[in-house]
């Protein structure tokens, strides 16, 4: 069992998350300027539908976790496995239904000192801190992230219908890019009380750097698919650099 020290503290691998809730929108975004935002990191952007990529926004709120209490922006893009090169659109919606594609954290804004240390230096996540104000309670679930008193993004995910049973659980390849290494993580997801809809997300974007990258992107617009999760588990294991 591998072992990090962060902070004088120990952390035992593979991290726990034991609860959490978050709530995410996925867009479909031009591929040419998405590719040319992560081509530092060597990955291949993929390509459900020919010439278009896949950006998805989510907000954390870490209730109980190794790396304790904390919230969490995201902005993540879905990339092809790092072994393949190439493939057609056909190819990459394959890989997408099955649960093959990898997530590229792109940014990752935290508002805790403890889990940026420990993000960047155990998986090279680019986490950066910021300031957040949440509401995970409500109905329409709603928060926004600023950074040096810019707002980056403001988000609200309006009800969707009730996915059946505990959801279902899933291991995904994450992906990181930090003083230029790119790293691969294994992630598991086990959520409960999902809710989904075609549609349903209202963003606003602020005048942060961050948020010009967005706008290049062509958000806002309207979102695939917005969900909610009101009990997140999870675990994440050591990184590999490729």
């Amino acid at each position: 069992m591998t072992t990090h020290i962060i902070s004088g503290t120990a952390i035992e691998m593979p991290v726990q998350v034991r609860a959490a809730t978050a709530f995410t929108a996925m867009y479909s975004v031009p591929a040419a300027p998405a590719q040319a935002l992560i081509d530092h990191t060597g990955l291949e952007l993929l390509h459900p539908r020919p010439g278009r990529g896949i950006c998805v926004l989510v907000f954390v709120d870490y209730v109980d976790g190794d790396l304790g209490p904390y919230n969490e922006f995201g902005v993540c893009f879905l990339v092809r496995d790092h072994r393949r090169r190439g493939g057609t659109a056909l190819r990459d919606l394959r890989e997408l239904a099955r649960g093959g594609a990898g997530a590229l954290i792109h940014r990752l804004p935290v508002d805790g000192e403890f889990t940026l240390a420990a993000g960047r230096s155990i998986w090279g996540f680019p986490k950066t801190l910021a300031d957040f104000e949440a509401d995970h309670t409500g109905d329409v679930k709603r928060a926004s992230v600023r950074s040096d008193g810019q707002l980056i993004a403001e988000l609200s995910v309006r009800p969707g219908l009730a996915v059946p049973g505990r959801g279902a659980a899933a291991s995904v390849t994450a992906y990181s890019h930090l003083d230029g290494v790119t790293r691969r993580t294994g992630w598991a997801m086990h959520p409960s009380g999902v809710r989904s809809r075609i549609g349903g997300a209202d963003l606003r974007l602020g005048t942060h750097p961050a948020a010009g990258e967005l706008r290049t992107l062509g958000l806002p617009r309207r979102a695939l698919l917005t969900s909610s999760i009101s009990r997140l588990q999870m675990t994440f294991g050591d990184a590999e650099p490729i």
